[in-house]
């Protein structure tokens, strides 16, 4: 894709519309705030089987007035109710991963939303869900995307989306193309800014959610939507090529890539050569040295006590990289991860950022529609593990282990990179990818997101850890890769498991954007 650069504002997400409406909202004097906030509804519409109302999301940002970082952590709890004997006692061991059971934490999302607004949001509440409405009420032209996963979801969204399901009109799976609305979902939306987004919680809204759940057999509780709230956090980073990288701290897998960059930086990546056989091994054997500790610790820190100091300081990447072979890959294997999210990257002409993202977990999340409220609930819960000696073990009022991870670079202080991308296990690989081209080789975001890329890790049923490439890496890497022991697999050229990344790069002379092809995405800019 061409590059595309912008003097003053820049709005970048996975589908065009959504897109465009967050744009309008800076044209109307709003700020990086807002116009996320109105992106992300957007995209509840536009691309329902990747986000929405029902699932969680995370914020990382900056604050030109101040000078300051903030993270926010919109992830939802178990319920008080959502332990393991209850599962026990349904003869499971493992959560199920569609259907009422599946749906075990509250959807944190739009606590995000209502705590970023009330905290930094110029606009008022109401006018940011304008366009989301609009789109959700007039419709829109259905997207190869979710004319894909509605097909692929369609006996689940008839078991547990009840009749007149939006996703299903008529009962069928809708076309790419063809125009398709969702009248349910405006007249949510239409609530939400008229009452506010406690109602999701404490309200009508928290009430249908619940009612509808119960009479599936689901467990979470109106007390338990009452009692949530999204968490104010402090960022973490670690220093890399006179830049500092940021991420939101545990229960999200955010300090792997800090890891990964420490490992990294004992290598001097130009010497090393970009796209080489080196560079390749070196990538995916930091990812899988941190993956390690990821599985090793990752959880709730409320629960879980993280030594997060020491697994991102310097002197732990060093002993790190002190196990890396550069002949040899190591024998690790992890567990698949789900990876149906949207990243959202935003700058304004303040000079403010906003890097979040949201996510259901899997395509269409648990596929439960409550009935007039037009959207899918996650199923995030069914990450958790149900033996009592995993650190990501079920517990009541407890967080999951969390794929979703919004990244953000500064440099001398002010922001230089706003960087993230959908795909579950991907999201710290793909990131590590984008931040070594344009950190340590000067790509530009588009090139840095169009350069082929990889995924390490177990894919749904398979019984090995393999690493997918994309059959645009030569022939000639894969094999050297294959001699050091790697399991390597040829992926399609433009592979959807790669996941859709986007980002935006602040320098003197303005903005400079990437958008995925893989996506269904634009750059819309000021």
């Amino acid at each position: 894709m061409a590059p595309v650069s912008a003097p003053t504002a820049m709005v970048v997400c996975p589908h065009y519309l959504a897109s465009t409406a967050g744009l309008n909202v800076l044209s109307q004097g709003g700020n990086a705030v807002d116009a996320a906030i109105a992106t992300q509804a957007a995209l509840s519409a536009v691309y329902p089987a990747m986000t929405g109302l029902g699932g969680d999301g995370f914020w990382l940002g900056y604050q030109a007035r101040t000078g300051q970082l903030y993270g926010l952590n919109g992830s939802g709890r178990a319920g008080a109710s959502c332990d393991r004997d209850r599962f026990s006692h349904l003869g499971l061991d493992s959560i199920p991963q569609r259907g009422p059971q599946a749906v075990i934490t509250v959807p944190g999302g739009v606590s995000a939303w209502g705590e970023m607004h009330q905290r930094f949001g110029r606009l008022p509440w109401s006018d940011l869900l304008v366009p989301a409405i609009a789109l959700a009420e007039q419709g829109y032209p259905c997207s190869k995307s979710q004319a894909h996963w509605t097909r692929v979801n369609a006996e689940f969204l008839q078991a547990y989306g009840g009749e007149n399901n939006p996703f299903l009109p008529g009962g069928e799976v809708p076309a790419a193309g063809e125009k398709v609305a969702n009248a349910p979902l405006g007249k949510t939306l239409r609530r939400l800014a008229s009452v506010g987004f406690q109602d999701f919680y404490q309200g009508q809204i928290a009430e249908q959610i619940v009612d509808y759940l119960g009479d599936l057999g689901g467990w979470l509780t109106r007390n338990d939507f009452a009692r949530h709230s999204a968490t104010w956090v402090d960022p973490i980073s670690t220093p890399y090529r006179g830049h500092q990288v940021f991420q939101l701290p545990p229960n999200t897998q955010g300090f792997t890539v800090l890891q990964m960059l420490n490992v990294l930086e004992g290598f001097n990546l130009h010497t090393v050569g970009h796209g080489t056989a080196d560079y390749h091994h070196l990538l995916v054997e930091a990812t899988k040295l941190a993956f390690a500790d990821r599985d090793r610790w990752l959880g709730d820190p409320d629960f879980n006590d993280i030594p997060l100091g020491e697994l991102i300081s310097k002197s732990y990447g060093d002993r790190r990289r002190a196990r890396l072979s550069m002949a040899v890959a190591q024998n690790y294997s992890t567990s698949a991860c789900g990876g149906d999210t949207v990243y959202i990257a935003v700058v304004d002409g303040e000079g403010n950022a906003v890097s979040t993202i949201q996510s259901l977990y899997f395509d269409f999340g648990a596929a439960v529609v409550p009935p007039e409220l037009g959207f899918p609930l996650q199923n995030r819960g069914a990450l958790f593990s149900l033996d009592p000696n995993h650190p990501n073990s079920l517990e009541p009022g407890k967080r999951p282990f969390h794929t979703l991870m919004p990244g953000l670079v500064l440099k001398n202080g002010r922001p230089y990179l706003v960087v993230g991308t959908m795909g579950g296990e991907g999201q710290p690989q793909t990131q590590l990818a984008l931040l070594t081209r344009m950190l340590d080789f000067g790509y530009s975001p588009q090139t840095a997101i169009d350069l082929p890329r990889w995924l390490w890790g177990r894919t749904w049923g398979e019984a090995s850890t393999r690493l997918a490439m994309e059959n645009r890496i030569p022939a000639e890497i894969r094999h050297a890769l294959e001699r050091r022991g790697h399991q390597v697999t040829a992926a399609p050229a433009w592979a959807e498991q790669m996941g859709h990344a986007h980002a935006i790069q602040v320098n003197a002379n303005g903005l400079l954007g990437g958008c995925d092809r893989r996506s269904e995405g634009a750059i819309a800019c000021l």
